[in-house]
């Protein structure tokens, strides 16, 4: 079986199995982007909760994260955990943001895909996977987003190897499905879906799972 009739299925299995994910939660692009900062080695729910901080604070601006000091920032996001780590990281970021392209996610995703990834990664502390969650969901750039869980189901059904880097996990989706953002941010979360519920760290439930007899 082609790679391509292969991820197709496994995309057709899940969206059959949990349906459309609505990824990603956030009301603006921007929010989006602050999400993907805090999100980092936790789970949504506290991510929300300082999400939602910073809204009360009404912080939740590019200019006004600027100013605001490291540690107030700090404490407004400590529901995300790591908040000294994350806040510095989310600094970074807005200080690209701010001195570089005004404030605008406009100015800065029309610099196209490769040079937007690129100006990102330059971030200290936002890795790839941060940057493509930025660029996929806030950017609608059709730029496909590795994790763990994407790893973990590949690597389980012997489609790559243990070892495979991000780079090469990523181009094994972007070499054999069409270009097409909302396919990419669907896939990615139903990814996620099937690893937090079925193919597990510890105990995955492969006879439940959608994806069983695969082949």
């Amino acid at each position: 079986m082609k790679k391509t009739d292969v991820l197709m299925e496994i995309y057709k299995r899940l969206f059959e199995h949990f349906g459309p994910q609505h990824w990603w939660p956030g009301d603006t692009p921007f929010e989006i982007c602050v999400g993907a900062v805090l999100t980092q080695n936790t789970n949504w729910q506290n991510v929300e909760k300082a999400i939602e901080n910073l809204k009360k604070k009404g912080l939740l601006d590019p200019f006004k994260l600027y100013e605001i000091p490291h540690q107030e920032l700090a404490e407004t996001i400590r529901p995300c955990g790591f908040f000294n780590i994350k806040a510095k990281r989310l600094k970074n970021f807005i200080t690209l943001l701010v001195e570089k392209f005004d404030g605008s996610l406009d100015k800065l995703f029309s610099l196209g895909l490769e040079k937007a990834r690129e100006e990102l990664l330059s971030v200290k502390g936002l890795g790839k996977e941060t940057v493509d969650s930025m660029l996929l969901y806030a950017g609608r750039f059709p730029i496909f987003v590795v994790d763990a869980y994407t790893h973990r189901i590949l690597n389980r059904h012997s489609l790559i190897d243990e070892d495979a880097s991000y780079d090469e996990l990523q181009e094994l989706f972007m070499a054999n499905l069409p270009p097409d953002t909302q396919l990419f941010n669907e896939y990615h979360a139903l990814l996620v879906a099937c690893g937090k519920n079925y193919c597990r760290k510890k105990v995955p439930l492969c006879k439940e799972c959608p994806l069983k007899a695969l082949f």
